[in-house]
């Protein structure tokens, strides 16, 4: 028996048979000609293109989605097809070709000072190895439902490709906060990072111990018995928390909290009962710009938005504008080649400067605000002035739409993402603030998200609570609800801290409604 620790990047526990991930096949294919080797490469492309293009149709969650949307872009990259098709007329066989192109990228992106790109290196690999996959006629591996899966780093691509049933994984590298972390979380399968792998034997089963940061190999009968217990104490407590899913959440001495959630997808609906919630605090419209020839009208928009608040039945819904750039690129759209994506022309900032996108967005959202309690969300800003411009667009839109008598004048509020402007709240003209925990915490602590080195800067600290209390005490001051949607609201863990920080209204994912509401009861 052989116990490894690690750092628990999404709760829970699984028992189960081992998968290894191997490496990348290193097989070399040869062509007749160097046209035969470019068409081969190239029906690789159009492969895989396919199938993350398949994949995306099937997610629900605005973090997959900008995942898959970056490897669909990098795929119609000139900066990685031209060079592969140069080295392939130069005689070098088509996957070495490709290989070259891509190894070179991750290098890059590996060493890179900005912790960004050093996290996108998982996601090169992932799309160097499916077209290498499709090249060869093969397929990936596929990982077993139930298994808990070793591996040195995982693309959120496979991630999202896998049934994982009962399983769990364990990664020697990643962060607590990257991009397969919050989808685990997302989805409840278990996951350890920072684990060192290289000690492992061959062995039938595993214990992953998520909770307190465990994997035992090989487990004795012993081991297995108290397993046992721990996850018999776990179902127990899900059980009672979902006694509180269609409860109001009221703390301890009885004061109300408002509990909403978050959806990236319309679909994500179909399994929410609206009574269950209090609203909606965030509606990610990424989900219609992703993975498409073009950007969507103002009809499509004005449907989906409609369709959305009709399901809320009254209750509130608050839609975001536009959040592209960064690690969610919409090719067309959001700009290529900057040299930190994270502090580059993303979301309000991207939105200004293609006000065209914006007004035709705008439109439809006053146009459904009239059928519905609806509320405009604004990201990034950083300057009063991004809002203002907001504003002047959104009174325009109001005004153009309001002969035909479909237009209403919902809230325009802001998120509050950027620490500056969360430091100068006072001096913003919005409607209600909807604190980003995500970003601002990563800005807050210039700590990459994506780090596992970096995993305790990038977990709230005492700078991070002074800030939240002092946004929401503003916010009780002027009279204006202030709400929290990020990550952070969904962690059963920090909903006491959150609460005595004075927030009264969080945003969370869908999965961890029951769990929050009874972590409200017990605060």
């Amino acid at each position: 028996m052989l116990r490894l620790v690690g750092t628990p990047a999404s709760p829970g526990l699984a028992w189960g048979p081992i998968f290894r991930l191997d490496a990348a096949r290193s097989s070399t294919r040869r062509a007749a000609s160097a046209d035969a080797g470019r068409e081969a490469i190239e029906e690789a492309m159009t492969s895989a293109r396919a199938a993350l293009a398949e994949l995306s149709q099937h997610v629900a969650d605005e973090a997959a989605a900008g995942i898959l949307a970056f490897q669909l872009a990098l795929l119609d990259d000139e900066e990685i097809t031209r060079p592969t098709f140069a080295g392939i007329g130069a005689g070098e066989p088509a996957d070495k070709a490709w290989r070259q192109v891509m190894d070179a990228l991750i290098q890059d992106y590996e060493t890179a000072e900005d912790s960004y790109f050093q996290g996108r290196a998982a996601d090169l690999r992932d799309l160097r190895d499916r077209v290498l996959d499709s090249l060869f006629g093969g397929a990936q591996q596929t990982i077993p439902v139930g298994a808990i899966v070793l591996a040195e780093d995982l693309a959120p691509s496979r991630f999202l490709a896998a049934e994982w049933g009962q399983g769990g994984l364990v990664l020697q590298r990643g962060g607590t906060t990257g991009h397969v972390a919050i989808l685990a979380r997302s989805r409840g399968v278990p996951m350890l990072v920072g684990v060192d792998l290289s000690r492992v034997e061959p062995c039938d089963e595993a214990l992953l111990d998520a909770h307190e940061g465990s994997l035992v190999l090989a487990p004795d009968a012993r081991s297995r018995h108290d397993f046992e217990q721990r996850r018999a104490v776990h179902v127990e407590r899900a059980r009672i928390d979902a006694t509180h899913l269609g409860a109001e959440a009221r703390m301890a001495g009885g004061e109300r909290v408002q509990v909403l959630i978050n959806v990236a997808r319309p679909e994500e609906l179909s399994g929410v009962d609206p009574g269950h919630t209090d609203g909606i605090g965030l509606v990610r419209t990424e989900f219609l710009f992703h993975a498409r020839a073009q950007l969507p009208d103002e009809e499509e928009q004005y449907r989906v938005y409609r369709r959305i608040v009709e399901w809320a039945a009254g209750r509130p819904v608050t839609i975001r504008t536009l959040d592209a750039g960064g690690d969610k690129p919409i090719p067309g759209l959001t700009r290529t080649g900057e040299g930190n994506p994270f502090l580059g022309v993303r979301g309000v900032r991207l939105s200004l400067r293609r006000p065209e996108v914006l007004k035709v967005q705008l439109r439809a959202l006053v146009r459904a605000a009239a059928h519905g309690n609806l509320k405009i969300m604004v990201p990034m800003i950083a300057v009063p002035d991004e809002l203002a411009q907001c504003r002047l667009l959104l009174t325009q839109a109001v005004r153009e739409l309001a002969a035909d008598g479909e237009a209403a004048t919902p809230p325009l509020g802001m998120m509050v993402e950027v620490p500056a402007a969360a430091l100068s709240v006072a001096d913003f003209d919005a409607d209600f603030y909807s604190i980003g925990s995500n970003d601002l915490l990563q800005y807050l602590m210039a700590a990459s998200r994506d780090e596992p080195e970096l995993a305790a800067l990038a977990s709230p600290g005492p700078a991070f609570w002074r800030l939240l209390k002092e946004i929401t005490r503003h916010g009780h001051d002027v009279r204006r609800e202030v709400s929290l949607c990020g990550d952070l609201a969904s962690d059963v863990r920090h909903v006491p801290d959150l609460l005595r920080c004075g927030l009264r209204t969080l945003s969370v994912a869908p999965a961890s409604l029951a769990a929050v509401k009874a972590a409200v009861r017990r605060s």
